[in-house]
């Protein structure tokens, strides 16, 4: 990634030790500036007027405010990236649907997340979300639920791969989507622990059975599986069903999960009775094995620029060929339904 410029950057922590630590660490960076600090989202909001920050990281647990009601106020009037560091728990998928662009879990010695590895993963996150398109996240609302689908096309199951801005819209399609759809596996680029609070989170939420994926779990229609975090999923023939293979192992294309390891088994094992979709991510894992199930006959769709968070993967799957047609986010529920029923 090469910026034109150092990203400024607002911190917003309520521990002096910690905002301490970040901005110390993160002013190492050639790329980024620290412009301010801030103890609370009431200071966080002067600041961000005085020094208009391209990015901002904020914490969830503070006094006074808590960070997802101060986003909940400030995005529809002052949109801005926002990462939020946050610990193992739920109210990090209720900041991304404030309007967070990205999150990252805090330094924990229980389970051996250091201070380093923090503040490593912090400065990708912060140069990735200083792209962020966060002008419309508002806009994105309910759409008319969709005809149930009559799965005439012979397609068994729709891979999907997504990154930054994936967690919302991920669900934002699947809630358009029928009960009666067929299976859907998910790679979505998260850490550990969070895969299974962002499973457990969607399967309240939407018609379809959701839950993190486990070795040997069967894909059937109605059922969504997502790719549990520091684990390759990749989807296989057994008998007359697909299951899905959950193992540790190295990272590809930069991740684990990786996109396109799925994408390439879906190619591999389901062929043209597949469809994958390939949503919203910085980088481009995905966009090979998204080439690899369209030259094998599936049917490909991607998000297109102006409805991404950060328009990387699908630009690069795009430019290459891999996407058969490319839509907004909002059509795309449409455009599998009608797939399906063709």
């Amino acid at each position: 990634m090469k910026y034109s410029r150092k990203v400024k950057v607002l911190i917003v922590d309520d521990s002096a030790l910690f905002r301490e630590f970040l901005a110390k660490g993160l002013s190492a960076d050639a790329g980024i500036e620290v412009v301010a600090t801030a103890k609370d989202p009431f200071d966080a909001r002067d600041k961000i007027i005085e020094f208009e920050p391209d990015v901002m990281t904020l914490d969830v647990e503070m006094p006074k405010m808590n960070g997802i009601e101060f986003l909940k106020r400030l995005m529809p009037q002052y949109p801005i990236p926002v990462v939020v560091i946050s610990s193992a728990n739920d109210n990090v998928f209720d900041a991304l649907d404030a309007g967070a662009v990205d999150f990252i879990a805090k330094p924990d010695p229980r389970s051996g997340r250091s201070m380093e590895t923090t503040l490593n993963e912090l400065k990708i996150k912060i140069k990735v979300a200083s792209l962020a398109n966060v002008s419309a996240w508002k806009s994105a609302g309910s759409n008319p639920a969709i005809a149930k689908s009559t799965h005439d096309s012979g397609i068994h199951v729709i891979a999907i791969g997504a990154s930054t801005g994936g967690t919302e819209a991920t669900y934002n399609l699947l809630k358009e989507l029928p009960a009666n759809m067929p299976g859907i596996v998910i790679v979505q680029h998260m850490p550990a622990n969070f895969t299974r609070m962002y499973a457990e989170r969607l399967n309240k939420s939407i018609r379809l059975e959701v839950k993190e994926a486990q070795h040997g779990d069967a894909v059937y229609p109605g059922r969504v599986l997502i790719a549990p975090g520091d684990y390759q999923m990749r989807v296989k023939k057994s008998g007359d069903k697909f299951v899905v293979d959950c193992l540790k192992g190295e990272k590809v294309s930069g991740h684990c999960p990786s996109v396109d390891v799925l994408f390439d088994s879906v190619a591999k094992e389901v062929g043209r009775n597949a469809m994958g979709i390939i949503l919203t991510g910085m980088g481009q894992d995905g966009a090979a094995g998204l080439l690899a199930m369209r030259s094998k006959g599936a049917r490909t769709l991607g998000q297109d620029e102006k409805s991404c968070v950060v328009y990387g993967m699908p630009k690069v799957a795009y430019n290459i060929g891999a996407v058969e047609r490319q839509a907004p986010l909002e059509a795309i529920p449409s455009l599998i339904c009608g797939i399906l029923n063709q």
